[in-house]
């Protein structure tokens, strides 16, 4: 009753990694900026260059990690070693680090990148801390 599922035969995942490393390697870049939001459910990674274009990104949901497990250290790196692969295509050489939040996974997905050998300049934690916060509730009329 409801849709019919077309099943094709074929190597269409072949077809699609070649095609996205034409997206990724018109542009050579020799430095950029890393920005990893960690937060408690989930690790997002962001390269971009210089200026802030965006060149390649990825997170621990899209590597297929669902749940509490998108929050773990381990899905960070599983991330963070796509967009190293990707960096790589690019040519890039050396990073500026920009972490923000307070999850599991900003130290890992950081780890990755200098273990694969790209040179780290300089890590810079932007995560935002309230000042002042919210008032307090008033107290209670017994």
């Amino acid at each position: 009753m409801g849709k019919k599922r077309i099943i094709k035969k074929g190597n269409d995942d072949v077809a699609k990694k070649a095609s996205s490393k034409k997206k990724i390697s018109r542009r050579k870049l020799e430095s950029g900026i890393l920005y990893v939001r960690s937060t408690y459910n989930n690790t997002a990674l962001a390269l971009t260059d210089m200026k802030g274009n965006l060149v390649a990104s990825s997170s621990s949901g899209s590597m297929g990690f669902r749940g509490a497990k998108k929050g773990t250290p381990f899905a960070a790196a599983q991330a963070a070693d796509v967009l190293v692969e990707k960096a790589e295509q690019v040519g890039l050489k050396k990073i500026d680090v920009i972490v923000k939040g307070v999850g599991s996974g900003r130290e890992s997905s950081i780890r990755s990148f200098i273990n694969k050998g790209i040179n780290i300049n300089k890590i810079t934690d932007m995560t935002p801390v309230p000042h002042n916060g919210p008032t307090p509730r008033k107290p209670r009329r017994v």
